[in-house]
This record gives structure tokens, sequence and C-alpha cells, in this order.
């Protein structure tokens, strides 16, 4: 399988994140493969260059990963590591999540250095989040300022350790995958903060007439990806990108898996939910079951009232 392949390039984002992300894939492939060199392609995305706008307003996380995909078919790079939650519902042609590999911590953490939850924070404080999820936060606390933040973890901690607020909300895997887990005041359950489709899943992204493409079936995780997969689902109905304020997070319980989902405007005026489950067999009808109780509820009304703002 692997006699006409030397070495597996990875296309990776530059910060120290994806770097991790995409190391701990590289370890995997060597522990996998021990015969053949595995090494990091680097490069700077234009989602990584624009700090000064809200993601939503210039594009969205797919400003993440076009670079890469673009070292692919250039012929640069043979696969390329996402967080999941950055992956968008439409591949470029040809081009496939080949596996997704064990899930980290998919909650949101709550990070402060004066209060230790959510609750205890005073009325009018400031919050510093990069996702339309806030609409979450919004309902339960209408009176913090619910203000965007950009940059890489280290950013956005050194934002807060300066005072530009008196909290933030960063996803607990990224703290725990780059040693900071000490920063995590607080988890917030899915009942307060449901997470982001794919949150704390790493993807490996390649063109099926690749080579590699066989190799990398190796480090997929059947679990996570059934999740995921059952989350992005949601998405596909929905048309889930940065721009919109979706949440969905499935989790296996036994043989039955359950997936909840919301979606609203991102100050909390309108807010809906969805959540069920079913046998892990019937995973794909349980995604398209609460995409479907969503769009009964009044999801399209949402979105486009969110395509004319």
């Amino acid at each position: 399988m692997t006699a006409n392949i030397s070495e597996i390039r990875i296309a990776t984002r530059e910060s120290k994140l994806a770097l991790w992300q995409a190391e701990h894939v590289a370890a995997r492939l060597r522990a996998h493969y021990p015969h053949l060199a595995v090494r990091l392609v680097p490069m700077t995305t234009r989602g990584d260059q624009i700090l000064d706008a809200p993601l939503a307003r210039i594009g969205g996380k797919g400003l993440f990963i076009k670079e890469l995909e673009q070292a692919m078919a250039r012929g640069e790079a043979d696969i390329a590591v996402h967080s999941m939650k950055d992956v968008g519902v439409h591949l470029p042609e040809g081009f496939r999540i080949a596996a997704i590999l064990p899930r980290e911590n998919p909650h949101d953490a709550f990070v402060s250095n004066h209060y230790a939850s959510l609750a205890e924070l005073p009325p009018g404080a400031r919050v510093g989040t990069c996702s339309l999820r806030r609409m979450q936060l919004a309902r339960l606390r209408p009176d913090l300022k619910l203000l965007d933040l950009r940059g890489n973890v280290q950013t956005r901690l050194d934002k807060l350790d300066r005072g530009d607020f008196d909290a933030i909300v960063l996803a607990c895997a990224g703290l725990i995958r780059l040693g900071l887990q000490a920063r995590i005041r607080a988890e917030l359950p899915p009942e307060q903060s449901l997470p982001a489709i794919g949150q704390g899943a790493i993807g490996i992204e390649c063109h099926e007439t690749s080579a590699v493409y066989p190799l990398l079936a190796a480090l997929d995780d059947a679990d996570t990806a059934l999740c995921v997969h059952t989350e992005r689902i949601i998405n596909t109905h929905l048309e889930g990108s940065c721009q919109v304020p979706l949440a969905a997070h499935a989790a296996l319980h036994g043989e039955r898996i359950h997936l909840a989902a919301r979606i609203g405007m991102p100050d909390g005026s309108r807010y809906l939910s969805a959540a069920d489950d079913a046998p892990r067999r019937d995973a794909e009808a349980l995604g398209n079951h609460i995409a479907a109780r969503l769009i009964a509820d009044g999801a399209r009304d949402i979105l486009q009232t969110l395509s004319h703002e």
C-alpha cells in the first residue's frame, strides 16, 4: 500500500495550536508507518492575517483552510490538518475528510482572572468571544457586554491579562492541547453553551485520488467520526458557517447517540433549540430529524434575517 510513497507532507496553519495538531497527526502517522518520512508545511492563512474585523464579516472560518487546500491542489502538500469546527459544509471537488481523530473535551471554557464563573460576573462585565454562538450567553446574561475577540489562543489570553476583558470564552480543547488547562476557571456545560459543530475534533483532509488517502483510515476514530458527521448534518441543512449562530453537539451513550442543536440571533432575541436521541445506526436520520425540527420552528427565517444584516 505504501510502496510508492516515501513522504507525507502536512499543510498546516502556523499558530501554536495548529502546529500542535499537525505534529500530533504526524506522530500518529509515524507510529503507523515508521518507514515513511512525515514533514510539516506551515503557512499563514488569510484568516490568521486579518485580525481587525469579526470573522463572520470577512468570510468565515473557511479563510483558515482555503490556502491549505490550494497547497494540496498545487502538489505542495499531501494532506491538511484542521480543527473540524473550521471545516465548512462544502469541500473542493475531490477533497474529503479522510479521518477524524479521537475528540478532546468539546466544551467551551470560561476564562477569567477575577471571577470563578459566568454567574459571578457583575452586570456590564466585558466578555470576549469570537463566536456568534454568544446568543446562548446573551440569553443567560443579557446584562453582559459581549464583545468580539480575534487572534490565536495566546493573543486572546494576553488581551484578557491586560484588562481588555473581564472574562473570555475559549474552547477547552485548545487550552488543554497547549498545556494551558490551568486557565480554565469553569467548563460551560451544554445547557449554558452548546459547542460549535466539530469542536474538539481534529480532521485530516486529503484528495480522494491521492496515494496517501487510504493510509489515513488507520487514524480514524469511528465514534468521534460518527458524532462529528452527525453534527455536520445540521450544518448541511442550515448552511452553517461562521456567519450563522449555530451550535450542535452529538454524544454517544452506549449504543445510542444524543444530538442537540441551537440556532438564534446573536443578541439572543430569537432562539430555537431541539434535541433527541436514537440508536447509533440511525445517526444520519437523527441529524435530519433535528434539522427538520429547527426548520419547522423557523430556523430559515433567522437565516434570512441574518443574510440581510
